[in-house]
């Protein structure tokens, strides 16, 4: 395992990969705050406007989830009503109640976040997504549950229990909140304040609940392949090179097509190695690339100005243009 951003956060990076990585939960304390997503960041999201559902949701310990009208608000564009934009007023006033904020996807619209994403996204190549949660004194925003990925909580202000669950014993175990006949032994029962980084193995079973102040923390879940992902990655690759018609016609035009895709499915068979399934597979999940210089809009107006037609009135007209958009008249 090679992360420079996990050895920021976890130290002796060897010595993680060896004996925690998917075996064993632990607590780091990271010397310099390791969350680019903190209270400010979600003050100026509210701030922006633009923050709304499905990127938002409220819930409550007794697993109730909240309705979007009770903690967003309708604005009218061009005539036209829109609804489900966060309302802080309305959020504030259910936090009181013991209610939780759930932000879904937060690498998808806080620049920051997503960068820290991407990168860990590539050193790990897996897919990483982040999500931030914000929980009163007592609130549970989620029951003991088992997650399909290894978390990574990075809290960033007030305090929060955790309690985290031993893996199952089976290979066949399921996702979601877990019934008390199917918990196992609890591993870890640990108090994480403003700089503290959790990590939660893959199929370990946590629980978090606020314990002072306002708490919040940004989880960041890394990916990890299962059976279905590579039985989707073996399709793409025995259909490599393979060019039949969508919809052969008549029962001899289907068998025919029906051949040739054996044929041509035993011939790559053969050449197709672990290691390229596997790699196939976690590119197929692969967060996609953000847009970088020309694809932004900055990079291609300096492209557009470069374009300038060189002589003649359209040259003359270009560089009217530039000179009254330099001089404001």
């Amino acid at each position: 395992m090679e992360s420079p951003t996990l050895a920021d956060w976890v130290g002796d990076l060897a010595g993680f990969a060896d004996h925690r990585w998917q075996r064993e939960p632990a607590v780091f304390t990271p010397a310099r705050p390791a969350s680019p997503f903190d209270l400010d960041a979600l003050d100026a999201a509210f701030d922006s406007g633009l923050l709304r559902t499905p990127y938002l949701e409220m819930v409550r310990s007794d697993k109730v989830v909240l309705p979007a009208e009770a903690f967003t608000t309708s604005r009218t564009v061009n005539g036209t009503t829109h609804h489900g934009f966060a309302d802080r007023a309305k959020v504030l006033a259910l936090l009181r109640t013991g209610a939780t904020l759930l932000l879904r996807c937060v690498d998808q619209w806080h620049g920051p976040t997503g960068d820290l994403v991407a990168r860990l996204s590539e050193e790990l190549d897996r897919r990483v997504e982040a999500f931030f949660f914000l929980t009163p004194v007592g609130g549970q925003g989620l029951a003991v549950h088992r997650d399909d990925a290894d978390v990574f909580v990075l809290q960033v202000a007030g305090r929060k229990t955790w309690y985290v669950h031993d893996a199952p014993a089976a290979a066949e175990w399921s996702l979601g909140e877990l019934p008390d006949d199917e918990r196992s032994a609890q591993r870890l029962h640990t108090v994480l304040g403003p700089g503290d980084v959790l990590y939660v193995p893959r199929a370990f079973a946590p629980r978090a609940v606020g314990a002072e102040g306002l708490s919040g923390h940004l989880s960041l879940t890394v990916r990890d392949l299962s059976v279905p992902d590579l039985r989707t990655a073996l399709d793409q690759l025995l259909a490599e090179g393979l060019a039949l018609p969508t919809r052969p016609l008549g029962e001899p035009a289907i068998a025919a097509a029906g051949a040739t895709l054996l044929d041509h499915a035993r011939a790559r068979l053969g050449g197709i190695t672990s290691e390229q399934l596997l790699r196939a597979a976690r590119t197929g999940r692969a967060r996609p690339p953000a847009a970088t210089g020309t694809d932004s809009f900055a990079g291609t107006a300096r492209d557009w100005a470069d374009e300038a037609p060189a002589g003649g009135p359209a040259g003359r007209t270009w560089r009217r243009l530039r000179a009254v958009a330099r001089n404001g008249r």
